[in-house]
């Protein structure tokens, strides 16, 4: 989940031997120029894998179709599929596909292709953190060009939620993703690239609205305050994810902010099953000894909300009545003691700057959680390595997500088998209920079902989500079109456009 947006940077040639120019100050008309969140060499062609950034996903996105797609509040809507039923046992779902879908071959889209996609994706699981680990696609057939029968191991009606994660479709039989990407359907074909910049030309062949853009560039840009001065220099039209301050610095300077609620949270994470955050008086101290209004304004300068220790609030299924949680250091100390910790505890908080304001979180949670007798060393670890050592491996520190479905969560970090279960969260009443919550086919029975776990995790689990970000994108003027969502939504860059 946190390696899907750790830094990455485009591989060379996407068609050998050629190369992008850098992008220029005056910049072209009817062109827009990205800049993207990723760097440092580790980007791939591959999209079936793991996409290290979010540079990654804007390639992917341009070049490739997908199956389905977040709408504005995170519902699944129609892409490459036009429709996804299922049968009574929510087990078999008829997926129908576009039948005007052709690659830049010429080649049609069939049923296959896709089939072929979702079973390369498996074959990745290791890379994708399980994203098809839903479905038995050894038994799915495409029954005909346009059909696909997609058959679920168990009772699951979230399948059109599970076909919007990165189901980039590539013609049957590819094996090649070496040597740059391979002929997509999507809106855009990639037709020249360096090792930071691709330049996209818009496929007048796809089926959906044509683009208003002639020209996409994308240049992966790991430093926030970097992309935010590339926008305010000229040198591009749209910067992804840059800093409250910096996004002030570009307001005053007549440029527009893009805010998109509910982006980015830093949870601090206990691991359960390591002391003292095994004892649930712990956890439930640490929520009320933090001052969240102190960590919202200071982390990310007030642009967003006080977090309610939901792991994805801004989810269809996420519950939106429950109280929120005040700072009570009385109460906290009281729990303390309870749990045989008057005298206090020593522990060593992990954090790092891979995200703007992860150490200054870190910085205050010490300082806050000082006055009930938590004395928190703060260890930062280097941004390159954080996520491959210090996540789902400490049993204390600050964590990142960005934006995704709660299931996606639960998939990789909640239930048994999770590739990354960071806070040990093991409990079988409650898997029980989600299983039982899945196969329930009416859709708000099954938000109401998906939300009571949410709310169990939030009171017992070892998340404290103290504040929930704005994700801030900086727009040249005349910028418009780009897209309201978060997460893996925000990649999809085809109605950007610039008047000039």
């Amino acid at each position: 989940m946190r390696r899907l947006l750790a830094a990455g940077l485009l591989a060379c040639a996407l068609l050998a031997g050629c190369a992008a120019p850098a992008p220029t100050a005056a910049g072209p008309a009817d062109t827009v120029r990205y800049v993207a969140p990723g760097s440092g060499g580790a980007a791939v062609d591959d999209p079936h894998g793991m996409l290290p950034a979010e540079s990654d996903i804007v390639r992917m996105a341009l070049t490739y179709d997908v199956l389905t797609v977040p709408g504005d509040d995170g519902s699944p809507q129609p892409r490459l599929a036009t429709s996804w039923t299922p049968d009574p046992t929510l087990t078999r779902w008829t997926v129908r596909l576009r039948d005007d879908a052709v690659f830049a071959t010429g080649a049609k889209v069939r049923a296959a292709d896709a089939l072929f996609s979702l079973r390369r994706m498996a074959s990745k699981s290791a890379e994708n953190f399980g994203r098809t680990a839903m479905f038995d696609l050894a038994a799915s057939r495409a029954t005909d060009d346009t059909t696909l029968t997609l058959v679920t191991r168990a009772p699951y009606a979230e399948v059109g939620t599970a076909l919007m994660g990165a189901t980039f479709v590539v013609p049957e039989g590819s094996t090649d993703f070496t040597s740059g990407l391979v002929p997509g359907s999507g809106p855009f074909r990639p037709v020249r690239s360096d090792a930071q910049t691709t330049v996209f030309e818009r496929n007048d062949a796809w089926w959906g609205p044509r683009p208003p853009s002639r020209v996409i560039e994308v240049r992966a840009l790991a430093d926030p305050q970097a992309r935010a001065q590339a926008v305010l220099s000229g040198e591009a039209d749209l910067a992804g994810s840059v800093p409250p301050t910096a996004a002030d610095q570009g307001a005053a300077a007549g440029l527009s902010v893009v805010r998109k609620p509910g982006a980015t949270m830093y949870p601090l994470v206990m691991r359960t099953d390591t002391a003292p955050f095994s004892d649930p008086r712990v956890r439930e101290a640490i929520r009320l000894g933090v001052d969240r209004r102190q960590l919202l304004d200071a982390v990310f300068g007030g642009k967003g909300l006080l977090g309610n220790d939901l792991i994805t609030p801004t989810d269809p299924s996420s519950p939106r009545d429950l109280p929120q949680i005040e700072r009570d250091v009385p109460r906290a100390r009281a729990l303390m003691a309870q749990a045989g910790l008057a005298g206090g505890v020593d522990v060593t908080l992990h954090t790092t700057t891979a995200y703007p304001g992860m150490d200054t979180a870190a910085t205050l949670l010490s300082q806050q959680l000082a006055e009930i007798g938590v004395r928190a060393r703060i260890e930062v670890g280097p941004p390159d390595t954080y996520f491959s050592t210090v996540y789902g491996a400490e049993p204390f520190y600050v964590s990142f997500l960005g934006g995704i479905p709660f299931l996606d969560v639960v998939r990789v970090a909640l239930t048994p088998g999770s590739p990354t279960n960071e806070t040990a969260w093991a409990d079988p009443s409650w898997n029980a209920r989600l299983a039982t919550a899945l196969a329930e086919p009416d859709t708000e029975r099954r938000r109401a079902g998906l939300g009571a776990l949410q709310t169990r995790l939030r009171d017992e689990g070892g998340y404290l989500v103290w504040g929930v970000g704005d994700r801030l994108d900086l727009a040249a003027p005349g910028v418009t079109g780009v897209s309201p969502a978060i997460g893996f939504g925000a990649g999809f860059l085809d109605r950007v456009h610039r008047d000039r």
